[in-house]
This record gives structure tokens, sequence and C-alpha cells, in this order.
């Protein structure tokens, strides 16, 4: 009598530059200040936001969605870093587009915008960012279906790409944010950029 073959499993792949979180039960791909990324696979896009903004988009259709996190509403001539909205949300949204997504069917859902760093009360960068991605938005005829923008807190955000479940954590305190928002800032006045590379 011969027995059953077991065959093993095959080995799970982890999408590139992911991590496994095993309290999300996912892979999770983490995005920087000025990163993007566009996915159809099984993961989620993670990012911490001080008075940046992150917009997730998806099409619920295609099961593809995407995530962006900006510095800066506002590029300066002949700058066309991802670190700026403008240019991050055309990105992101071509983005989409290339892995088979229908601009028709789009949906977003935006975040960040804290005015984290002290001081700035005039004009201050988070609500500049949060007023930038929602008019952007509106302009693009692209529906917000969920948004958490303002405040003063930085928040953590996780964004499941193929279903568009989201998950927003608010973090106690902004220290750590806005120093390194504030060292990040002062190392792009300095540091010229040279077409979409990134200066650090």
């Amino acid at each position: 009598m011969s027995l059953p073959v077991r065959t093993a499993k095959p080995a799970r792949t982890a999408p590139a530059g992911s991590y496994y979180d095993p309290a999300l039960d996912t892979d999770v791909i983490k995005l920087l200040p000025a990163d993007w990324r566009v996915s159809s696979e099984p993961v989620a896009l993670a990012t911490v936001l001080g008075s940046c903004v992150a917009a997730c988009m998806y099409d619920p259709l295609a099961c593809v969605g995407g995530m962006n996190h900006f510095m800066l509403p506002d590029a300066a001539p002949g700058d066309s870093s991802a670190r700026y909205g403008a240019h991050a949300m055309e990105l992101l949204i071509n983005g989409l587009l290339k892995q088979g997504a229908a601009r028709a069917r789009l949906q977003a859902k935006v975040f960040g915008g804290g005015n984290v760093l002290p001081g700035m009360t005039l004009d201050p960068i988070g609500t500049r960012n949060a007023n930038f991605v929602l008019e952007y938005l509106i302009a693009e005829r692209i529906q917000v279906g969920a948004q958490d923008l303002g405040g003063v807190q930085p928040r953590k955000v996780v964004f499941f790409v193929r279903s568009g479940r989201t998950l927003v954590k608010r973090l106690p305190a902004a220290g750590e944010i806005a120093r390194v928002e504030r060292d990040y800032r002062s190392r792009l006045a300095k540091a010229p950029v040279a077409g979409s590379v990134e200066l650090f």
C-alpha cells in the first residue's frame, strides 16, 4: 500500500523592499518622504506623517492601489521631485494607470498635514499640504472616500492596496517627527536636486 505523497507548500515570495508584519498578517512596504509606490500584490504600504501628506489611491475593480508621501505643495521651477505634491500626485496616478487601473474608478483617501512644527503659526506647511491635496483631487475629479487631515498630532498610516482598507493611528508626541522634518527640510535647502534624484 502506497502512502499519500505530501507536497511542500511553496515558499512565500515577499515583494521587493517589504517585511512581514505578524500583527497585520501581511507584507508591508515602508514609505519615506518623497517616496511613492503602486502595487497589485496583497501588500500594505505604511508611512509616518507629520506635516507631510500621503494620498492613498486605488481602483476597487482592478484591485490595484498605491500611496505617495510628499512634503511640500509647490515645486521650485524645474524641480520635478516627488517631495512636491503636484509631481507626487502625477506619479501616483500614472503608476496606477500603468498597472491597469481606470481613472474613472480611482478612489482616494488622504492623511497627514498636521501642524507639528512649533513656531509655524502663519500659513503652516501642514495646512498648505492638506489644502493642496483636497484641491488637487477636486480638480482631477477623483472621489475622496476618507480623510484625516490637520490637527497637531503625527499619524501612522497603513494602506492595503488591493482592498483600499486603511488603518490610521494618531501618535502621542511630535518631538522626534518634528526633528526629522526640520533636518530633512534643512538638507533640501542646501542640496541641489538633479532631475528626480533625491540627495540625502
